[in-house]
């Protein structure tokens, strides 16, 4: 449930993220991105604007579903989708934040289904181990790929400049789902959407430790 996956964030410091976010749909996806990739999007993106009227992010999905496993990974939500999996893109115009804070830079970035270790590292980061995992556009050209984890990782590690990917949080829509963008929690925003049919939310805004 949304009230019980939120209850482990941490409170934000950043004053923007109370500002209100609005979201608005587009119907022409970048150019920079490989067209194997171009060609499988939605036809139709999001764009989020942030409170101060600019453009935070565009986001488009895959059309099609992603490619099918059967997971048996604890704690993982979206478990009918293989590691590594294409899942859509993304493009910041202006330097944006994933959830730890790390800086991301102007550009258009691949999201890839991946979950993170269990291996006590990350409590309290949130009740789901699901994440999307961003790379380089330009680094990331095959749609039909399914990265295995430390290849995934690499990937990311180069787009973030730092020991650790660039990941968003999201998980499989449970019975709360309701399509949209909105404030869930304290200070996290949440987009809500499908993806080939599939229910999902991924947190666009927000912050966690871990």
């Amino acid at each position: 449930m949304i009230n019980r996956k939120f209850a482990s964030l941490i409170l934000l410091s950043t004053s923007a993220l109370f500002g209100q976010y609005k979201m608005e749909t587009l119907s022409t996806a970048p150019a920079d991105v490989a067209p194997a990739i171009a060609g499988m999007l939605d036809k139709q993106g999001t764009k989020i604007m942030g409170p101060d009227g600019q453009v935070y992010c565009e986001i488009w999905f895959r059309s099609t579903p992603p490619p099918a496993a059967q997971n048996k990974e604890i704690s993982v939500t979206w478990n009918t989708v293989a590691h590594g999996s294409l899942i859509g893109i993304i493009h910041f115009p202006a330097k944006a934040a994933d959830r730890r804070g790390q800086i991301i830079n102007p550009g258009v970035y691949t999201m890839r289904f991946s979950y993170y270790p269990a291996n006590g590292d990350h409590q309290g980061v949130a009740p789901q181990r699901d994440f999307l995992v961003l790379s380089k556009a330009p680094d990331d050209s095959d749609p039909n790929s399914t990265p295995k984890f430390d290849d995934l990782m690499v990937m990311s590690r180069k787009a973030s400049g730092t020991p650790h990917p660039l990941v968003l949080s999201m998980w499989k829509g449970d019975s709360d789902w309701q399509a949209g963008f909105d404030k869930m929690g304290e200070t996290d925003w949440v987009l809500q959407t499908t993806v080939a049919g599939t229910k999902i939310a991924v947190i666009l805004v927000g912050k966690a430790e871990g």
